[in-house]
């Protein structure tokens, strides 16, 4: 009965030991009508909140990405020339944004937790617009040094307060996917926005990219404020029905948490104890393990095709795109494979140790072009795979009160990831001569991040605590 309330018109689930203990008192807390009704067969909790919440949180993260990474359309159009940007500044006003990124992680998450993830991401919007905006006026390099760090700071909250967004419309055998078609934002960034600003460059200049860009982020405010709740008790297009099995299941899966590390721990949990858990070091350590693998895949994959095809810059920037659409693919199976059995630790495993194979392979077959390059389309489709059921994980392993800061220090720390992956593939490279050892480094830390997965407790797994 329970099973056909959470299942009805998604792919079927089973009920592992770490969730079960969720479940049973919302069914049981439902009002009598509707509790007869799903219980006889007669209709399902509707789905709204799917089609209303997660639309908003794709767009206000692809629209985020756009300001990140405009910088290197702004560069091929002629921001180093106007500027009189040597390539070692413009790559430093390009990198500094990470700076800025890692600074308000934890703060936001814990924000967004405690207080309103909607009001902080709507500050971010209009921050971020600004800044895009004032860009376009810059004059030198410091000030465009100090727009790029801004923009940091300005974007770094949005990843982990729109996770929690998530978290609190979807109850936990709903999360993998959830996180699934929040974050096919990634890929669709680059498939989306790349052509967007290169139009804008060639038609006007790249001042007029920041200024456009910059409007269309503003923009987002209006779409965000009318589309997106903090919380189903606050949402006035939700049905009762809807309404009351989010908020009883909800608040009974925070209960349960509560009770299971109050009982593991005797204490209240503090950020303090939290920086001393072993497990939030493994998932930092496995998230810089993928963020290697995957930005170094990301930032060297047109050299290895350039290579490859001896195609054009053209094709070869359309032939790049084709990786990304099969993440679109990867993120949702994996999201649904970690539902189905309950069982995220494997799934995140599976995905890295996937994404290290067909990496290996692709480097192995260079010598048949098509062959190799249709692994590495193939690799797309673990490219982003892992974060599904990886970001399912935290409320599983930190308590209601620090799970939000979690997720933020796990995502600015883990990031350092895309700093060391291209420089240990430019590195390698370096020194052998030979763009297959790039690849080799990647696929050792892409392996090393699905060991340490394994790792982490077997309530990740969905096994008995």
């Amino acid at each position: 009965m329970l099973y056909k309330l959470l299942t009805t018109s998604l792919p079927n689930v089973t009920v592992p030991f770490a969730e079960s203990v969720l479940i049973s008192e919302p069914m049981r807390a439902l009002a009598p009508d509707t509790r007869r009704r799903v219980e006889k067969g007669q209709g399902a909790i509707p789905r709204t909140r799917w089609v209303r919440i997660l639309p908003g949180t794709v767009l206000i993260y692809v629209i985020a990405y756009m300001d990140r990474m405009n910088i290197s359309l702004a560069m091929a159009g002629g921001i180093n020339r106007d500027l009189h940007l040597s390539t070692t500044v413009s790559g430093f006003a390009a990198g500094v944004f990470f700076v800025g990124y890692m600074l308000l992680q934890v703060p936001a998450g814990h924000f967004a937790e405690h207080f309103s993830a909607k009001k902080y991401v709507l500050w971010s919007i209009l921050a971020m617009g600004v800044v895009s905006l004032l860009t376009g006026f810059a004059r030198n390099a410091g000030e465009l040094i100090a727009m790029r760090f801004l923009l940091g700071v300005a974007e770094g909250g949005i990843y982990p307060a729109l996770l929690i967004v998530v978290s609190k419309w979807f109850p936990a055998r709903e999360l993998g996917r959830a996180n699934a078609i929040f974050l096919t934002s990634l890929p669709l960034s680059t498939v989306l926005t790349n052509p967007l600003s290169g139009w804008i460059v060639s038609r006007y200049d790249w001042r007029w990219m920041f200024f456009l860009e910059g409007g269309i982020s503003l923009l987002l405010v209006l779409l965000w404020l009318p589309m997106i709740s903090d919380h189903p008790g606050e949402a006035k297009w939700i049905s009762l029905e809807e309404r009351e099995y989010l908020e009883r299941t909800l608040r009974s899966e925070r209960l349960a948490s509560e009770r299971q590390f109050q009982s593991a721990n005797g204490t209240q949990w503090s950020y303090k104890q939290l920086m001393a858990n072993r497990n939030l070091w493994l998932m930092v350590f496995i998230v810089i393990c993928y963020t290697s693998g995957q930005y170094g895949y990301s930032v060297w994959l047109p050299t290895l095709l350039s290579g490859l095809t001896r195609a054009s810059l053209s094709n070869v920037g359309w032939l790049s795109s084709l990786p990304f659409v099969a993440a679109l693919g990867g993120l949702y199976l994996f999201g649904w494979l970690s539902d189905k059995s309950g069982n995220r630790r494997l799934w995140t495993a599976v995905s890295l140790a996937g994404f290290a194979m067909s990496l290996l392979l692709a480097t192995l077959f260079t010598r048949w072009v098509w062959v190799a390059f249709a692994l590495l389309i193939f690799t797309g489709v673990f490219l982003k795979a892992m974060q599904s059921p990886f970001w399912a994980m935290p409320p599983l392993l930190f308590p209601p009160g620090v799970s939000g800061g979690a997720r933020g220090f796990i995502n600015a720390v883990g990031n350092l990831g895309g700093f060391l992956g291209p420089l240990l593939v430019g590195w390698s490279v370096s020194l052998t001569g030979k763009m297959e050892y790039g690849s080799y480094c990647l696929v050792l830390a892409l392996m090393t991040g699905a060991g340490l997965t394994m790792l982490l407790p077997r309530v990740c797994a969905g096994q008995r605590p």
